[in-house]
C-alpha cells in the first residue's frame, strides 16, 4: 500500500510539471539586424566594361620566300625596326651556286645564239647567189630564232636565281615592332613558314571578346572610352570598327576591333585595355547589389521588409544583367520598398529584422 500511494504520489507530481513545460512559449527567432536599400526606379546608364589587348591594326608574319636554314636571326621579340632593315637570313651557300650556274647557262646560251646569228647571214648571203637551197636557208633561220630563245629563257633563269640569292635575306615590309619570333638559327624552314610577326607603325586597336547574350547591344560606329591597366586614369576615345559574324567555336564569344584614337604615348602592343560602352539611359531600371539577391530555384529572389513588422518575405524578381555596379531589376519589385541588401543568406521567411540603415538605391 504505501509503495502504491508512493507511486501514485510521484506520477501526479510528473503530469504536473509536464503540463507547465507545455505551457512555455516556444523559442523564437533572434531578431538580426540587416542591411537594406529602398527601391527606387530611376535613370539607370548602363556601362559594360570588357578586357582586352592593346594591338596594332596591321600585324603581318613575315617568311622568307624559298626554304632553307636560318643562319642568323636579327631582330628579337620587342625589337622597332625600319623598313628595309634586315631581320634574318638563310644560309646563303645553295643560292649563290644555283645563281653563278645560272649565269653560266646565259653566257652558253649567249654564245650559241652568237654562232647561230652568224650562220644566219651567212646562209642568206649564199641563198642569194643561189649557192645552197631554200631549205637550208629555212634551217639556218629556225636554228638562230632557236638560239635567241634559249638566251631569252637563260636571262629569265639568271634574274630568278638572282632573286632567289636575295631572298635569303628576310626584311622588313614596314616601320614597326617584332612581336613574336617563331624560329631560330639553325633551324630549317620551307617557303612561306612564318618567322617573326611585325606590327606596323600607325593607327592601333583593341580586341575584346563580348558573350552572345552582349553583343547585340554592340554597334558597328559606337563611340567608346578605353584605358590601359598599366595607366587607368588616362582614358582615351575609341570606336567600334568590327563586330565578328560568328562566335568562336571554344569560348562562344564575338570577337570585336575596337579602333583606338590618341593612344597615350609608350603604349605598345600586347598591353592590357579595358574598353568601357556606355549604354543608352533607362528611367525604369532599378538597381540593387548582387548581395541583394538569393536563388529560387531557377529564379531570383530578394527579401522586402514590411515596414510595419519588421519582419520579411521572399520575393521573385526578374534580372536584366549583371554588371560592376550590380544587377538590374526588370520586374518584381515597386518604388518605396525596403530590400535587404545584406545577410540575405541567413534569413528565413517572416523572421523579424532590425534595420541597420536605409540608404537610398541608385
Amino acid at each position: 500500500m504505501i509503495r502504491a500511494a508512493a507511486f501514485a504520489a510521484f506520477a501526479a507530481i510528473a503530469a504536473s510539471l509536464l503540463a507547465s513545460c507545455s505551457d512555455a512559449p516556444p523559442a523564437q527567432d533572434p531578431i538580426r539586424p540587416v542591411l537594406t536599400v529602398v527601391v527606387t526606379p530611376g535613370a539607370v546608364s548602363g556601362r559594360d566594361a570588357y578586357s582586352g589587348e592593346l594591338r596594332a591594326r596591321v600585324e603581318t608574319d613575315l617568311a622568307f620566300r624559298i626554304g632553307g636554314k636560318i643562319a642568323a636571326r636579327l631582330a628579337d621579340a620587342g625589337a622597332r625596326v625600319v623598313k628595309g632593315q634586315p631581320l634574318a637570313r638563310l644560309d646563303p651557300r645553295d643560292a649563290a651556286l644555283a645563281a653563278q650556274a645560272a649565269q653560266a647557262q646565259l653566257a652558253s646560251a649567249e654564245a650559241d645564239y652568237a654562232l647561230a646569228r652568224a650562220e644566219f647571214d651567212r646562209a642568206g648571203d649564199l641563198l642569194a647567189k643561189k649557192f645552197i637551197s631554200r631549205s637550208a636557208y629555212d634551217a639556218r633561220q629556225a636554228a638562230h630564232a632557236a638560239a635567241g630563245a634559249r638566251v631569252e629563257q637563260a636571262r629569265s633563269q639568271a634574274a630568278l636565281s638572282e632573286n632567289q640569292e636575295a631572298y635569303t635575306t628576310l626584311v622588313a615590309d614596314a616601320d614597326g615592332v617584332v612581336v613574336s619570333v617563331t624560329a631560330e638559327p639553325g633551324q630549317v624552314v620551307a617557303a612561306g613558314q612564318p618567322i617573326l610577326r611585325l606590327a606596323r607603325d600607325g593607327e592601333m586597336e583593341v580586341v575584346i571578346h563580348a558573350p552572345e547574350s552582349e553583343v547585340g547591344r554592340i554597334r558597328r560606329g559606337q563611340d567608346v572610352a578605353i584605358f590601359l591597366w598599366a595607366d587607368p586614369a588616362n582614358r582615351f576615345p575609341g570606336r567600334i570598327r568590327e563586330i565578328a559574324g560568328g562566335a568562336d567555336a571554344t569560348t562562344r564569344t564575338f570577337a570585336v576591333r575596337v579602333a583606338a584614337a590618341r593612344v597615350p604615348p609608350g603604349a605598345r602592343p600586347g598591353m592590357s585595355a579595358t574598353v568601357v560602352l556606355q549604354q543608352p539611359q533607362d528611367g525604369s531600371l532599378v538597381v540593387l547589389p548582387i548581395s541583394a539577391l538569393v536563388r529560387d530555384g531557377e529564379a531570383a529572389a530578394v527579401w522586402i521588409v514590411d515596414p510595419g513588422s519588421s519582419r520579411v518575405a521572399r520575393r521573385k524578381v526578374e534580372v536584366g544583367r549583371y554588371r560592376e555596379d550590380g544587377a538590374t531589376i526588370l520586374s518584381g519589385l515597386s518604388g518605396g520598398e525596403v530590400v535587404v541588401s545584406a545577410g540575405v543568406h541567413k534569413l528565413r521567411e517572416g523572421q523579424q529584422v532590425r534595420l541597420a540603415g536605409v540608404p537610398a538605391a541608385r
